[in-house]
């Protein structure tokens, strides 16, 4: 009976010991994966830091873009507007002197002036409009970039 109990105790050390064993290696991953869900919770906690950030930004960009639109339709209009009146005055003028009326042929040399500043002015207009569109589609295409880079860092 001793060499029974003898046998019967060892096996059971045995078993206890391995219980011991793998007892440790889970409470060992336990720990090591407590840590990794701390880690990840402050990768998550970082990230909606970040997003927040990014929606606030995106939220100012859109602010400012729409400014920026406003105020380029505004000026837009009211260069086209002028660029249309200094036409107008040219066509007027143009068709004016080109008449044969003695009341005027006196005073040629000043209609040159006055036309040839008008034109100065006509394309000073032109140049003004044309550098306005541009800037407004760089500030577009730069503003539409933008959006895209957010929306991809967002998902």
């Amino acid at each position: 009976k001793k060499a029974f109990c003898d046998k019967e105790l060892a096996e059971t050390n045995q078993k206890k010991d391995e219980k011991t064993t793998e007892i440790e290696k889970m409470s060992t991953q336990i720990d090591q994966m407590s840590a990794r869900s701390a880690t990840l919770k402050e990768e998550v906690a970082a990230l909606q830091t970040a997003l927040g950030e990014l929606s606030t930004s995106q939220a100012e960009m859109d602010k400012l873009r729409a400014e920026e639109k406003e105020q380029y339709t505004k000026n837009n209009a009211d260069v086209e507007q002028g660029l249309y009146g200094i036409k107008l005055a040219l066509k007027v003028l143009n068709e004016y002197y080109a008449k044969a009326d003695k009341a005027h042929a006196a005073n040629e040399g000043g209609s040159s002036g006055v036309i040839g500043l008008l034109e100065v002015v006509e394309s000073d207009f032109t140049k003004g409009l044309a550098e306005m569109t541009a800037t407004e589609e760089s500030a577009v295409s730069t503003y539409e970039q933008a959006t895209k880079e957010n929306e991809i860092e967002k998902a």
